[in-house]
């Protein structure tokens, strides 16, 4: 990698395991025949365009948290984005066109999702511990949370919403000295009540509520680990487990979406795939890009279209930032649009 700027070495320094690190048999394209397999299936995704290059202040390019608005179109955040260049793109997946949603001087974003309490765009800067908001439209930044949790600022990863609109994250602390202090904090709707949920975890990194909001599915970016956290108690429940360990080699897990049937798909940072798997940890499938892509090293999120079956999934390296598509397992829902 190139001599980053000051600047640029901060961010990245924050950013740590993050963005510098990051199965089955059966082949399978959309319109063709597949072979079963005892380990599932490999779902080969097609590349839609490129959304960015490789950025010289920074030296690399990282896409993340794609998410649908109401008006169709999908927001992106690319995670390196230097001050003044796009750090939320706005695609519009039709018309295969990408133009800037909003930039600022600072801020490392990692993740987008719109509220469903007040319908705002919700950001996590990854490098400042803070949450933003912005109208639909990119205008009208606000800071929604800042500040320490417990006596330590946050390092926001990823995010989900409950029902009511009070907002889950995963918080990566420790990621960079590679201690598991990671966390699961809830803020409320209103910014206030930041509440520690979980503790102890290994750079807590993709968080998505389950299909009936009961509890969170999370993954640990240096352990491989998808763990089940429920939110809601019910007699007789236990706490936090481990649910799935993701044979990753030198991939991590990175962020985590939910479709309608239930079925997780699981980010690989270190790898241009994800891990498709059941509610009850069966794997189901790979989706890759294809042997022939070069310079893609990251799949990093996907996002489903909602009530439909097309998938948008980031991918970057090298050669820059991405979309693929590919057929998902089943119709998208709320969890699987965006965090």
């Amino acid at each position: 990698m190139r001599r980053l700027r000051n600047r640029s070495l901060a961010v990245l320094a924050t950013l740590g395991a993050l963005a510098l690190t990051g199965c089955g048999s059966e082949t399978y394209a959309p319109g063709g025949e597949a072979e079963s397999t005892a380990s599932g299936r490999t779902v080969t995704a097609r590349q839609l365009m490129r959304l960015t290059s490789v950025h010289e202040e920074t030296g690399m390019t990282l896409l993340e948290g794609p998410v649908f608005g109401a008006d169709g179109t999908l927001n992106v955040v690319d995670v390196t984005a230097p001050a003044g260049e796009p750090k939320v793109l706005r695609v519009d997946v039709r018309k295969k066109t990408v133009r800037t949603l909003y930039t600022d001087s600072r801020g490392a974003y990692t993740s987008a999702q719109f509220s469903p309490y007040d319908g705002r765009l919700y950001l996590t800067d990854i490098s400042h511990g803070e949450i933003v908001s912005l109208a639909p439209d990119g205008s009208d930044r606000r800071t929604f949370f800042a500040g320490e949790v417990d006596g330590d600022r946050m390092q926001p990863d990823d995010i989900a919403f409950d029902p009511d609109g009070r907002l889950y994250v995963s918080d990566a602390l420790g990621m960079a000295e590679g201690e598991p202090r990671g966390r699961v904090v809830r803020i409320g709707r209103d910014g206030g009540d930041a509440t520690v949920l979980a503790g102890g975890l290994a750079a807590t990194n993709g968080i998505s509520f389950d299909v009936d909001y009961r509890g969170l599915w999370i993954s640990e970016l240096t352990e491989n680990r998808i763990s089940y956290l429920p939110v809601e108690q019910r007699p007789g429940a236990a706490g936090r487990h481990t649910a799935m360990r993701v044979d990753g080699g030198l991939a991590r897990t990175d962020s985590i979406a939910v479709d309608a049937d239930g079925n997780l798909y699981q980010a690989l940072h270190g790898r241009a795939a994800m891990a498709v798997y059941s509610k009850y940890g069966e794997r189901l499938a790979t989706v890759e890009v294809p042997a022939r892509a070069e310079g893609l090293e990251s799949a990093t999120n996907v996002a489903i279209t909602p009530g439909g079956t097309k998938a948008y999934m980031t991918v970057s390296g090298p050669a820059g930032g991405y979309l693929y598509t590919f057929d998902a397992l089943a119709k998208g829902i709320r969890q699987s649009n965006g965090g």
